[in-house]
């Protein structure tokens, strides 16, 4: 559905009984909302995430979700300036209904093109659950969210007509200006030094070397969440009415790069190190039979080179989202869970060494 050019309602606030009502009579639904009372839902630093409670009759649903940019100031800047609230505003109005992978169902979109004000508003998923980014999950639901990265990286498979979108093609950077990750890693490293053992703190260093090696886009390209880790999925229960297994969100961040990206990036920071280390052979085969019944033509050694080259997807993510979001108590802990996990992965395949051979 395209965004609305009506005046947006950019915060839980502003959302009243009479707009839910207007906006899910246009979806399709009858009846008329009474009142509506709302809560804040999530952990995401970019953005705002509420749950809607309405008193309603008809057939309207009791519950909704909304997002809306971050209250925080440096984190709204960061959404604004990396064009993250665009970005997302258009996966959903562009993108979604063409892969397969499962995403909630928006209702109402709403995006100002020059304040960057912008309203998702979509259905709950509960009783689905999240799992803390600082736990971890088991083999079988990283085996489900292996298989729905595929669909979402298999029907678009070779596709080069999503190289036209300017908001999917992050721009080279220029050879006199240093990589982000280089520019936020001191920063990184004065807040969490005493959080990282020496070994990890010359990882982080030895990452930074590396960085125009890193940034070499390999093949072969295809839409990547960027985010693609615990944090940004709902599971569900096979007793749900109806199913929904998984369901991944926040695609504030989506692009065009290689496919293995959200592959190394989903393992290395979802999953303990002896787990993942255990398990992700056979979770990455798993991957590729499903992205191969798309017509994703893969081979398993280079599938597995891929893999290795882009272990350190974690780790700089930690760095360099440490450094332009707001800093919250949650989100320490969260970015050294990421940070570590990823420099463990690095350490076991290999990949500075591979980045810098």
């Amino acid at each position: 559905m395209p965004p609305s050019k009506a005046p947006v309602l950019s915060s839980p606030e502003q959302v009243t009984a009479a707009d839910l009502t207007a906006i899910l009579n246009q979806a399709g639904f009858s009846g008329t909302v009474e009142s509506v009372a709302w809560q804040r839902i999530g952990a995401g630093q970019v953005g705002q995430n509420a749950r809607f409670t309405l008193t309603a009759d008809g057939d309207l649903p009791k519950t909704l979700v909304g997002k809306f940019p971050a209250t925080d100031p440096t984190s709204r800047q960061t959404g604004v300036l990396l064009r993250n609230y665009e970005r997302e505003v258009f996966f959903y109005s562009t993108l979604a209904a063409t892969v397969d992978i499962r995403t909630p169902t928006i209702l109402a979109v709403q995006f100002d093109p020059d304040t960057h004000e912008f309203m998702l508003l979509m259905e709950d998923l509960a009783p689905g659950f999240q799992i803390d980014q600082r736990s971890e999950a088991s083999t079988d639901q990283a085996a489900l969210a292996l298989e729905e990265l595929a669909k979402l990286q298999g029907p678009r498979w070779g596709d080069a007509t999503l190289a036209q979108h300017d908001l999917l093609v992050r721009p080279a950077s220029s050879p006199d200006e240093p990589p982000i990750y280089n520019t936020t890693q001191q920063g990184f490293v004065e807040r969490y030094a005493d959080r990282l053992s020496a070994a990890e703190l010359n990882a982080v260093a030895q990452f930074g070397e590396v960085q125009p090696e890193y940034a070499i886009n390999e093949a072969p390209q295809s839409l990547i969440h960027i985010d693609y880790r615990l944090d940004n999925m709902i599971f569900g229960e096979a007793s749900d009415r109806p199913p929904r297994p998984l369901t991944v969100f926040d695609w504030q961040s989506v692009g065009l790069g290689c496919a293995l990206n959200d592959a190394s990036y989903f393992m290395g920071t979802s999953l303990t190190p002896e787990h993942r280390a255990n398990e992700e052979r056979g979770l990455l085969k798993h991957y590729l039979d499903v992205l191969r019944s798309y017509g994703g033509d893969l081979s398993w050694d280079t599938c597995w080179n891929l893999y290795r080259r882009y272990a350190p997807a974690g780790l700089h993510m930690a760095v360099v989202a440490s450094m332009i979001v707001g800093e919250t108590e949650r989100g320490n802990d969260m970015f050294m869970t990421m940070a570590k996990r990823s420099i463990a992965m690095c350490e076991d395949l290999g990949s500075l060494g591979l980045l810098s051979a």
